[in-house]
């Protein structure tokens, strides 16, 4: 059956709701939902005394805007984050920083109280938190 179409993947509202259509980052509540998770992560990060030092203290606002950027365009929003930086290559931009598996886990105790303070729909809520714990595991580039 060389021309026999793949079926498609439908994801419902529910058991027998209608198909949804649009984006994670529209069903979220857009720019305003990203904004605030990354508002109040950040909040959060200016704080810790093992992720604050990567941060330029002059950068802050540069911080924010790069994360709900990449977020937002992850997630099916605007694109602006390719449009301005290119390419995200994630692993790159992070090489210099000295990311080991505790500096991982404060990143993701960060995120994840920024997500709880938004509360998400729980599917979409599932599924951030499943990408954001991948992509920090992802970015360890130090063994200590």
């Amino acid at each position: 059956m060389p021309n026999t179409p793949k079926p498609q993947l439908t994801l419902r509202s529910g058991v027998t709701g209608d198909a949804v259509l649009d984006t994670v980052w529209s069903h979220v509540g857009g720019s305003e939902t990203f904004e605030k998770i990354v508002r109040e992560f950040y909040r959060r990060v200016q704080t810790d005394e093992i992720l604050a030092p990567m941060y330029p203290d002059n950068d802050w606002e540069g911080a924010i805007w790069r994360l709900q950027k990449f977020l937002e365009q992850y997630w099916g929003g605007p694109t602006t984050y390719s449009e301005q930086r290119g390419h995200p290559r994630l692993r790159m931009r992070h090489a210099a920083f000295p990311i080991n598996a505790v500096a991982r886990d404060r990143w993701l105790l960060h995120m994840n109280a920024a997500l709880d303070a938004v509360k998400l729909p729980p599917m979409h809520d599932t599924a951030i938190r499943d990408y954001v714990t991948r992509a920090a595991t992802a970015l360890i580039n130090r063994a200590d």
